[in-house]
């Protein structure tokens, strides 16, 4: 066992934070002594590891809770993608030093903006946490697939396929006109009422990976024909830029 002040000391991780991590339920103490004072075991020194890689992430401390506690947390699996994201960010960086090294070394005007791009990260991680599952917007998905029948299942999935159909058939508007952004709402809709409840902010993330996952661009497209999941994704985008304006 090691009191706080030790696992602060063997981590670099403040005791208030360490406090803090404990009083929001995300990392609790092992036990605590009859003064009150809080002891950690290697249990918990392990999910603190977990904490600190999905922080390296730059994952808020209320998805982190969620991921952790979900039921089929893929501890391996969770690994896996974290050090797929750690080396996307890895090489993202290495991209920038190599910029700033050119522009010292070689002076003048450089307008490559290419290092700073950070999309495929956004995408990477928006995936990723997909499939963690750590969500409770994951959870009530599973319920409701659980109670489905396997006929009701392929009605499910024709639903949404027929919204994707009709995206396909808007690909010449402007992702940003009334109808296209109607359509966004439906798909919204179509979600919440078959899946979980589709907020905003996962609407957005699975937007990003309509057009970076090559199974979802694949199915999507074949519903509406060619860029249709290109042509989703911008659509999403652009309503959710919206509704953060308003």
């Amino acid at each position: 066992m090691r009191t706080v002040n030790e696992v602060s000391k063997l981590t670099g991780v403040s005791i208030r934070t360490l406090q803090y991590y404990d009083k929001i339920g995300l990392l609790s103490p092992a036990m605590r002594t009859e003064a009150g004072y809080r002891l950690y075991d290697d249990t918990a020194l392990e999910r603190l590891q977990q904490i600190l890689l999905f922080r390296e992430l730059e994952f808020s401390l209320d998805d982190i809770k969620a991921i952790l506690e979900a039921p089929d947390f893929d501890r391996e699996k969770a690994i896996d993608q974290q050090i797929e994201l750690l080396t996307l960010k890895k090489q993202r960086l290495e991209a920038i030093i190599g910029l700033a090294r050119e522009i010292r070394d070689k002076g003048g005007n450089n307008m490559n903006f290419e290092a700073f791009d950070d999309k495929m990260i956004e995408e990477y991680a928006a995936r990723a946490k997909a499939e963690w599952g750590g969500t409770k917007e994951y959870a009530e998905y599973e319920k409701k697939s659980r109670l489905r029948s396997k006929q009701e299942e392929t009605v499910v999935a024709k639903e949404l396929m027929s919204v994707f159909a009709e995206f396909g058939a808007m690909r010449g508007k402007s992702p940003d006109s009334d109808e296209v952004r109607a359509m966004v709402q439906k798909l919204q809709s179509v979600i919440t009422k078959n899946y979980y409840n589709c907020t905003d902010e996962i609407l957005a993330s699975l937007g990003q990976m309509y057009a970076a996952n090559d199974e979802y661009r694949q199915n999507i497209d074949k519903a509406g024909g060619e860029g249709t999941a290109g042509f989703v994704s911008r659509a999403i985008a652009e309503y959710c830029r919206i509704c953060e304006l308003s």
